[in-house]
């Protein structure tokens, strides 16, 4: 038994509801995933239940934004089978907020290039908790200025050297890591190779990251050797998923296309019950050594 650990829906920038995002995933004949929206957990209780009906087992997950300050990276963090969500629902509200801003100013930037309205735009963000550039793509389509999300039209706006991007201020790095710890939840390095965070890797296993992503459309051969080979060396957990966004893809594969392995799988799955058994050995210990004193 495989699964899908990376997964959006049309709560962040997905264009997938719960229903069909689970639909799917049954009809392909993956019977674990983990929805894990930007800065969301809206859907977590609802996706659970729907999966439940459909024979899918849904982990709690998220994917929360984060900011590298001293390289100047952006960083995303996949947290995964959390006790206490409310400890980082604050985490994703600061940061839905900043990204909402921040696609504003994008929405009205993009109209000075383009004779679109805001309307049509936010029709196109309709379901999603906020306001993303594929949001903006997708409106642009509709008027026939671009037959694609991503293309030249994508690329003059957000990569061209005369861009329209704003970057939204996000949390910390090492402030989502705390936070994850402290809602009792696993923490996934996503993507490494996206945003080249291989530098940093150390650091965050230092502060207390769990796992890092292997499996994932961005990573070549040669970079998931690199980080199978990190993972084994510092005893971290492996996870994979397809970071499926649906038509917002940026690329084409589905569901399922990329995984956790059944290893990898069952060692997330049973890693807190591992460390709690841990733990409970090493307080053993130690009150056997102070009773000997």
């Amino acid at each position: 038994m495989s699964g899908d650990l990376h997964c959006h829906t049309k709560l962040s920038d997905g264009t997938l509801g719960l229903e069909e995002l689970i639909a799917l995933a049954a009809k392909r004949g993956i019977n674990t995933i983990a929805i894990t929206d930007h800065d969301c957990l809206a859907g977590t209780v609802r996706a659970k239940i729907i999966g439940e009906r459909s024979g899918v087992k849904v982990i709690p997950g998220v994917e929360l934004s984060a900011y590298d300050s001293k390289n100047g990276k952006n960083v995303h963090i996949l947290a995964y089978l959390f006790d206490s969500p409310d400890r980082i629902e604050g985490l994703c509200h600061s940061n839905a907020t900043s990204r909402k801003r921040a696609g504003q100013y994008m929405m009205m930037k993009a109209a000075k290039r383009y004779p679109i309205t805001s309307e049509l735009i936010m029709k196109c963000a309709q379901g999603s908790t906020n306001l993303y550039k594929q949001h903006i793509m997708h409106a642009l389509m509709q008027c026939g200025y671009t037959m694609s999300i991503y293309g030249n039209v994508y690329d003059e706006l957000f990569l061209s050297e005369n861009n329209i991007n704003v970057q939204p201020k996000f949390a910390d790095v090492y402030e989502v890591l705390e936070a994850v710890k402290e809602a009792g939840g696993i923490s996934v390095l996503a993507h490494p190779a996206l945003y080249d965070n291989f530098d940093i890797i150390e650091d965050l296993i230092k502060a207390g990251l769990n796992g890092i992503e292997v499996w994932h459309p961005t990573c070549s051969k040669e970079n998931e050797a690199k980080l199978i080979a990190i993972a084994k060396k510092n005893k971290l957990l492996m996870t994979g998923g397809s970071d499926f966004h649906g038509m917002y893809n940026h690329g084409e594969w589905s569901i399922g296309d990329y995984v956790t392995p059944k290893q990898q799988l069952s060692e997330l799955l049973n890693y807190k019950t591992k460390i709690k058994r841990q733990q409970k050995k090493l307080e053993a210990q130690q009150e056997a050594q102070l009773a000997e004193l």
